[in-house]
């Protein structure tokens, strides 16, 4: 016992210490994932380090930090050690994370295909363990607009009502929208309630001269497009 005391003392409190000391000294790339984390997390236990426990977090993820990217402060606190106040920095480090991966470009963005409105949407609807429903609002020459949140929902699907999505349009002087959802689950199938809700959408932009362009279902790493085919 007393053996095992002395190698969790000083030994364990320099070991959690090292990261912060190696991002110093050799740079921030020179650190590993768990090591990374490990400076979120601030502290260790007497039992285990932080650099251990970041370690143990990673490998249940099989470390794969898109895995981990998905997690709720709640789903993280669930691991001995990691308080909410820890979980809290970890969700904000990796959605801060995520939102870098997004490249402004210089002046207005035209959508000239799916895959254009892809690319903006999908740093908004990768990552998620529900399902969201957002809308890309673009202007007579196809140009973005900006892009609007429009609900929340389960696993299984969220509501969408016609009423608040050409509120928005109508509010922004869009003349066109493209619809999005996601699917937690990685099917790009689209069921027959998309395909219904999608249709009847269009039918009332028509009445409101707003043209709905599209539809995309996107999973984490693909999308599919209703226009594209032709399901709308």
């Amino acid at each position: 016992m007393d053996n095992y005391e002395q190698k969790l003392g000083i030994k364990a409190w320099a070991e959690a210490d090292r990261p912060r000391e190696k991002l110093l000294l050799q740079g921030r790339r020179q650190l590993t994932d768990a090591e990374l984390i490990a400076i979120l997390i601030g502290s260790g236990s007497r039992s285990e380090t932080a650099v251990d426990l970041s370690k143990r977090i990673l490998s249940f993820y099989q470390n794969d930090l898109a895995k981990l990217a998905k997690l709720s402060v709640k789903e993280l606190s669930k691991f001995k050690g990691i308080g909410e106040a820890k979980a809290i920095a970890i969700v904000a480090a990796l959605e801060l994370g995520k939102r870098r991966k997004e490249t402004e470009e210089d002046g207005p963005i035209k959508i000239t295909s799916s895959k254009d409105a892809y690319l903006i949407l999908k740093s908004e609807l990768t990552d998620l363990p529900h399902e969201e429903f957002w809308i890309l609002l673009l202007n007579r020459a196809n140009f973005v607009i900006s892009k609007h949140f429009i609900s929340k929902g389960g696993q299984a699907g969220t509501v969408v009502d016609p009423k608040i999505i050409f509120k928005v349009a109508i509010e922004q002087n869009a003349s066109s929208i493209v619809l999005a959802h996601n699917h937690p689950s990685g099917n790009l199938t689209a069921s027959e309630a998309d395909i219904k809700i999608t249709k009847q959408l269009v039918e009332a932009g028509k009445v409101l001269e707003i043209t709905v362009y599209d539809h995309l279902i996107l999973s984490d790493h693909s999308f599919l497009s209703l226009a594209d085919e032709r399901l709308m």
